[in-house]
């Protein structure tokens, strides 16, 4: 029998080993979150929590969506589970299809996964094997970008580029790879409106680097549209149309990450698509099933695909999980794509950008605020940082939302919003308005 949350004593929690969480400090202080519904958490004493970062960047469709509880739970009838190696079943290749009906023109073969980690990683597998199914086996280096996210394997990790993940496995991380500076200037840039003007010539960076490594050793770059985990940082106008020209005068495959952009965030169901760019794989996750059930892909183009299908009968590509394309993943995968279709949450954050980027702006001239980013229903409010204690005033900032009823994101000392994408104008300003209340009283 599981313990009622409201009855969680100290002992209870111990066992427990939280990922990316401060165990003793939160053990100390819990913030035990009891049930779920809409645009809204509610605590185990039954305080009501606005979620202003839809779970974890995922929950799109908001909390509790009934159709998608149906779908898995008729799926759980039908069939619970059924191996995709060498075998398939109907729920895998419907979502496939339907998944390409709204990628990127091109990207028209999708590779199942359970997380964006793993995503990530099975693109940079794809990127290796294609090269060397074609002949060009030397192009083993990645390019990844500084103060960028890729998910916690080694390979994420690898071509990732904020420090503290990498510090501790810094001895096991994948040799040959590289990174571009990130683009991030408050100089420049801070309290910007929408994509930033200055920063595009940092893609230069990539002649650079493919002048030292020779384009025949690079398999890929890697990087995100919007640079999210790290506190949302805008790609500056022209800047990745000019990486995506770099990459094609060099014979070098485009990854874009878009576990966090994809599936409406920015206000097109790709990031890719709203800022006029295609590469060659998007990986993806999180708002593929609501954060219903763990789930991610990788979207490739034909080109790629058919690479593999040259050689001889047999596998063409020695990977794939488990759990690819679970029964009951995809169920609710489908469930939620029907959602976004009917609601129309895949350009819906296009209608209230406005009013985010309004909302937010507010903010300059307010305590400790150094700069506002937003795009689409994303956005930053980056804080200066307390003395000697880098973090300290974000983590006030998230822990005092919190008990003021407003649920933020925290990296450093930056607060990032992402709300599910169901949210309304009075929700918008209910959570800037208790944002600011916390600011003003620091």
């Amino acid at each position: 029998m599981a313990t009622p949350a409201e009855s969680l004593t100290r002992g209870d929690l111990e066992a427990l080993w939280m990922p990316f969480t401060a165990n003793r400090q939160f053990k100390a202080a819990p913030r035990i979150l009891a049930r779920a519904s809409g645009m809204q958490y509610w605590t185990a004493d039954g305080r009501e929590i606005l979620d202003a970062v839809a779970g974890l960047w995922c929950v799109n469709a908001g909390h509790g969506r009934r159709e998608i509880t149906a779908a898995v739970a008729a799926q759980l009838e039908i069939m619970d589970y059924a191996p995709t190696f060498q075998m398939g079943h109907p729920g895998a290749f419907r979502l496939a299809n339907e998944l390409v009906k709204i990628a990127p023109a091109g990207l028209d073969h999708a590779f199942f996964t359970n997380s964006g980690s793993e995503s990530v990683d099975t693109a940079l597998k794809i990127a290796l094997a294609w090269h060397r199914v074609r002949g060009e086996g030397t192009r083993t280096r990645f390019i990844g970008r500084e103060r960028g996210y890729h998910g916690v394997g080694f390979g994420g990790i690898s071509v990732g580029g904020i420090a503290p993940n990498r510090k501790t496995w810094s001895a096991a991380l994948l040799p040959g790879v590289d990174h571009l500076p990130h683009t991030h200037d408050l100089a420049r840039n801070a309290f910007t409106r929408g994509l930033p003007e200055h920063g595009a010539e940092l893609a230069e960076e990539l002649e650079r680097i493919v002048a030292l490594h020779d384009a025949s050793n690079i398999a890929a770059v890697i990087i995100e549209p919007i640079a999210g985990s790290t506190g949302v940082l805008l790609p500056p106008k022209g800047y990745l149309k000019r990486v995506r020209e770099i990459c094609d005068r060099h014979g070098i495959l485009l990854i874009f990450d878009e576990v966090i952009t994809g599936f409406g965030r920015t206000g097109s169901p790709f990031a890719s698509q709203e800022f006029g760019v295609t590469p060659d794989m998007i990986t993806l996750a999180k708002g593929i099933t609501n954060g219903c059930v763990p789930m991610g892909a990788v979207l490739a183009g034909k080109r790629i695909y058919e690479a593999f299908m040259q050689g001889p009968e047999g596998i063409e590509l020695f990977h794939g999980y488990t759990y690819s394309a679970h029964p009951v993943a995809c169920a609710a995968a489908l469930a939620t794509l029907g959602i976004y279709e009917r609601e129309g949450l895949l350009t819906r954050a296009r209608t209230l950008a406005k009013d985010w980027e309004e909302a937010a702006q507010q903010f300059k001239g307010l305590p400790h605020v150094i700069d506002v980013r937003t795009y689409g229903l994303i956005c930053a409010i980056e804080l200066a940082a307390q003395a000697g204690k880098p973090g300290a005033r974000g983590y006030e900032t998230f822990v005092k939302c919190f008990e003021r009823g407003v649920l933020v994101r925290q990296t450093g000392d930056i607060i990032a919003l992402s709300p599910p994408l169901i949210i309304e104008r009075a929700q918008i300003a209910r959570i800037f308005g208790t944002l600011s209340e916390v600011l003003r009283a620091q």
